[in-house]
């Protein structure tokens, strides 16, 4: 699946380093600024993003985007991660616990212990995997398929408010960059292994 389908939300939880170009520069100052009418995003006027490394915009615009999914979740005691892990389950067949990690760009001990979380606050629930006997199928619970249409509302909301702001031209070029920057690090083309290592 590419990035592009993924949704812009997803590819901000999983990208990070280097590539430039004025396109994708202006795609992370729309992120940062834009103004839903619904009030989602507060009004905040970044500082120009042409000068800086690319590393740089992408961490600082990720923290933006965590910081308003959280500030959305606190208003329902709970967190960004949580409404990831709700998106991820699905919703009709379960999803097992070992692929919710990956899917998620979640290491092991951070999602156990969202999961077990989510578990005592009646949001999930673990059942055996019927495909496997030793494995597990979390299944989301009534309370757990409530919350995960309002963290699917909140993803909606920030996906269409960026495109409202910014044309079709520019979110494909968006798009086109976040697919090399994980082209070139997946395919390790941007460090030669013996320039790194120690001698």
């Amino acid at each position: 699946m590419t990035i592009k389908r993924q949704g812009i939300t997803k590819f901000f939880a999983k990208a990070y380093h280097h590539y430039s170009t004025p396109y994708f520069h202006k795609i992370l100052q729309n992120i940062l600024c834009v103004h839903n009418k619904s009030c989602i995003f507060t009004h905040y006027q970044p500082k120009p993003m042409k000068d800086k490394t690319i590393d740089y915009c992408l961490r600082a615009t990720w923290q933006a985007v965590m910081k308003m999914y959280n500030e959305q979740a606190a208003q329902f005691d709970t967190t960004m991660a949580t409404g990831f892990a709700l998106l991820s389950i699905d919703r009709e067949e379960g999803t097992p616990s070992t692929a919710l990690g990956p899917r998620m760009g979640m290491e092991a001990t951070s999602l156990s212990r969202t999961l077990k979380s989510m578990e005592e606050r009646g949001l999930i629930e673990r059942k055996p995997n019927p495909a496997d006997g030793r494995g597990v199928l979390i299944h989301l619970t009534p309370f757990g398929l409530e919350k995960r249409e309002y963290s699917k509302d909140r993803v909606l909301r920030f996906n269409e408010a960026v495109r409202s702001e910014t044309s079709e031209e520019k979110i494909n070029h968006f798009y086109e960059v976040i697919e090399t920057i994980n082209d070139l690090i997946q395919n390790k083309r941007i460090y030669n292994p013996s320039e790194t290592t120690l001698k």
